[in-house]
This record gives C-alpha cells, sequence and structure tokens, in this order.
C-alpha cells in the first residue's frame, strides 16, 4: 500500500467507523495480553531484524505489554475542564466547558533501536484518542511492526485504523510529510530529520523525539553498589543505540579511580556476541557500517590522547564493550552522539563543574546523577538543562508512564500515554446559553 492509499483509508475509517472510549480500552487490553502470548514470537523477530540479545528484546516485548495497558486505561479518561465563564459580567445565564476530540489520521515515523515499544509509545496513545494511525516503521524492521499491526487488529481494532507503509525513510517520509490528510505527526529519529519533518509538515502540530549526548554525574558521596551496574546497563544495552544511553560519565575525582575499576571489572566478566544467548550483555550493532563507524571515533579518541581501558575492537557489525578515560571535550566520542556501546569516564572536582560540562551540548534530552546529599541533588536537579534528571538512576531511566520529553535539540512534544493522548488530540470549547 502506498502513502496516499494509506493515509486516505484511514482518514475514511476515522470518519466512517469511529470508536468509543470503551472499546478504544477493550482493544488495547486485548492486544497487551496477545502480545504477551506471543513473546516468544515477537523476541525472535527483534533478535533477526534489530540484533538485540535476548535479555533487551525480551524486554523491549514486556514494556510493550505494559505501554498498551496504560494506554488502554487512559482511553477511558479522556476529559475536559468546566469553564468559569459565569464570573465574567453578564454571562451568568451561560456555561462553558472543554472536550477533547481526536485529530484524525496520525502519521507515526519508528526507529530500529525500539522497533516494539516506541511502535506501541505512538501507534496506542493514538488509537486510545480516538485517532487512526499511519506507521511507518524503520526499514530495518518492518516485520515486527507488522506483527504489532497484526495482534492490534486480532485483538479487535478495524483494519482500516492502522496502516503501514513500509521503503526508503528518505523517500516515504517525504511523501508522509507532504500529505494533506495527516493531522499529527510523532517522529523519533535524528535531530536533522526531525527539522526537516517539522518544516515540511507546517502548522500541523509534530511531536518529535530527536537526538541526545546523555551523561550521568557519579558524586564522592554515589552508593557506588548502585551506581556501577546501573551505568553498564545503561551504557551498553542494545548496543548502546538507545538515545538516552550513558554516553559521558563524570565521576568525582576522588573516587574516579575505585569507581573505573569496579566499572571495567563487570564489563569484563559480561558476555559479548551472541544476541540468542539469554547472558549476553551486549550483541552486534544494526549493521557493520555502523560499527565501522564507531570503532573509527574510538581510534581517533585514543590516537588524540584518550585511554582506552576496555575494549575497542570490532568483529564485522560486534563493537565490545568500550570505555574511555581522559577523552577531551572536542572529540567525536564527546561531542557527537555514538550510539554505539562507548562510554566516557571524565573526572570532576566540583559539581558546578559537572554540570557546566554536561549541559555542554546542544542536546537536552535526560541525565542522572548518583548521590545521598540531597542538596546536591535537588540543585543539579535545577540546573541541568534536560528533559529529565533522575536522581540514584542514569540518564537512560524511564518508566513507560512517565512523561518522557526533551529540551533543546532533542526534541518537542510530550511521550508517555496520558502525556500523548494531551498531544494527540485537540480542546474544543463548549458554550451553553441557558433561557431566561
Amino acid at each position: 500500500m502506498n502513502v496516499d492509499q494509506a493515509v486516505t483509508e484511514a482518514r475514511r475509517s476515522f470518519e466512517q467507523n469511529p470508536l468509543d472510549p470503551y472499546d478504544r480500552y477493550r482493544i488495547l487490553f486485548a492486544a497487551s495480553k496477545l502480545a504477551a502470548e506471543r513473546k516468544a514470537e515477537l523476541v525472535r523477530s527483534i533478535i533477526d531484524e534489530a540484533h538485540f540479545t535476548f535479555s533487551d528484546a525480551s524486554t523491549e516485548v514486556e514494556r510493550c505489554t505494559q505501554t498498551l495497558v496504560v494506554s488502554g486505561e487512559e482511553a477511558k479518561r479522556i476529559h475536559g475542564e468546566m469553564v468559569p465563564i459565569d464570573g465574567a459580567p453578564g454571562q451568568s445565564q451561560r456555561l462553558a466547558f472543554t472536550i477533547r476530540v481526536p485529530r484524525g489520521v496520525v502519521c507515526a515515523i519508528t526507529p530500529f533501536n525500539s522497533p516494539l515499544n516506541t511502535v506501541a509509545h505512538k501507534v496506542a496513545p493514538a488509537i486510545a484518542a480516538g485517532n487512526t494511525v499511519v506507521l511507518k516503521p524503520s526499514s530495518y524492521t518492518p516485520k515486527t511492526a507488522a506483527m504489532f499491526r497484526d495482534i492490534l487488529i486480532a485483538a479487535g481494532l478495524p483494519s482500516g485504523h492502522i496502516h503501514l507503509v513500509d521503503g526508503p525513510g528518505r523517500e516515504v517520509g517525504r511523501e508522509l510529510a507532504a500529505h494533506q490528510g495527516v493531522a499529527f505527526y510523532t517522529f523519533t529519529g535524528s535531530t536533522a530529520t526531525g527539522k526537516a519533518l517539522r518544516d515540511a509538515a507546517g502548522l500541523r502540530p509534530v511531536s518529535l523525539e530527536l537526538g541526545s549526548i546523555a551523561s550521568t554525574i557519579v558524586c564522592e558521596d554515589a552508593p557506588l553498589d548502585r551506581a556501577i551496574p546501573r551505568c553498564v546497563n545503561a551504557a551498553f544495552r542494545k548496543a548502546g543505540q538507545v538515545c538516552t544511553s550513558v554516553q559521558r560519565l563524570y565521576v568525582h575525582d576522588s573516587i574516579a579511580d575505585r569507581f573505573s575499576e569496579a566499572l571495567v571489572a563487570k564489563i569484563a566478566a559480561a558476555k559479548t556476541g551472541d544476541p540468542y544467548d539469554p547472558q549476553t550483555l551486549v550483541g552486534p550493532m544494526i549493521s557493520e557500517q555502523e560499527a565501522i563507524r564507531a570503532e573509527t571515533w574510538i581510534r581517533e579518541a585514543v590516537d588524540g590522547g584518550a585511554k582506552l581501558l576496555i575494549g575497542g575492537q570490532r568483529e564485522g557489525s560486534l563493537i565490545y564493550p568500550t570505555v574511555l578515560a581522559d577523552a577531551r571535550p572536542q572529540m567525536k566520542v564527546m561531542c557527537e552522539e555514538i550510539f554505539a556501546p562507548v562510554v566516557s569516564i571524565v573526572r570532576y572536582r566540583s559539581l558546578d563543574e559537572a554540570i557546566e560540562q554536561v549541559n555542554d551540548t546542544c542536546y537536552g534530552l535526560a541525565a542522572g546523577i548518583f548521590t545521598n546529599d540531597l542538596q546536591r541533588a535537588m540543585k543539579a536537579a535545577r540546573r541541568l538543562h534536560m528533559g529529565s534528571v533522575h536522581i540514584n538512576e542514569t540518564s537512560s531511566s524511564r518508566v513507560d508512564l512517565m512523561p518522557y520529553a526533551g529540551a533543546k535539540d532533542s526534541g518537542s512534544g510530550r511521550e508517555g500515554p496520558k502525556y500523548a493522548i494531551q498531544e494527540m488530540t485537540e480542546e474544543r470549547l463548549i458554550t451553553i446559553s441557558l433561557s431566561e
């Protein structure tokens, strides 16, 4: 199905076959159960297409089932509010209130690095809000997206309510952005592509989740038994191909040696390679081309004076988990989004210095800080220019029901079912004049 057919059919279904809130809830809740029942099949598809490890793919499916449940619950909670219009002179015989109405056709454009749960985060709130959807998944992961669509239809969603279009991102994306039948765009991907989509959409609303250079601060009083395993997971899950992956670790000078040794030891003990092995921490990247790019950045950093504490080698599309020290701010591993299993440890002496360096990027998606000092934690929370700040968690801490948004060049609009539904509905004012 081409773009015009998909948008036209989605618009027709929106107009001719609307679903009431309870039906939306029922369908999404049933889809969650079906996804859980088909977990093994979905996990295999994710590993085959995105090269996730078994653990990462399993978590992806489990989170997707929760995203569907929460979206279904929120479908029953969509509401407006009373407006105290009678507080204005001469308006005592009038009532006013708002309602929220669906926008129409939602275009969802999704990436390879969350081929199921990010699809759910865009499609499920759109359905919960009463919209229909045209889904453009990554060309790397169309099978997983198609399985998700089929699950929704099997759960009772009218087939006209969701259409999948596949093909080269630039070509299909341009067609989608130009099609005037689309009422709302929700996109996750690069900042450059997001800006192009926003410009092409004109006055139509767009929600963008874009790039990031995510950092986490480890203070001198940090609970290391909590911080180290979380930093390892956040830096290397999905082979570091997550927008909130820890790319820069700012560690207080007084504990930097101890922290680095413990971090490296934990990585050295972890399995790397076979994504089907449940014990594997880091599997292949999405392509050999991307792995070669990451390897080049690592070599440039080492040649420029950075120290390689562990990793750095490449086998095909597999980059071994890599930790660097003494990388300079102008190196690509520090100032560009590496999107690979690579983390740089940076020593700092004052929290002000660490905060300044974390903020020194055009991005502002998320940051983490480990400390037992509440005053220090809240100082960082107020001064870090990020969409979210996680205390005693890493930058990559996300629960699917929470609001999720970036600052600066990391995007606009909010995800999380409740918050996405607000974006995907329009507020309409209703007034009623009462008879005397």
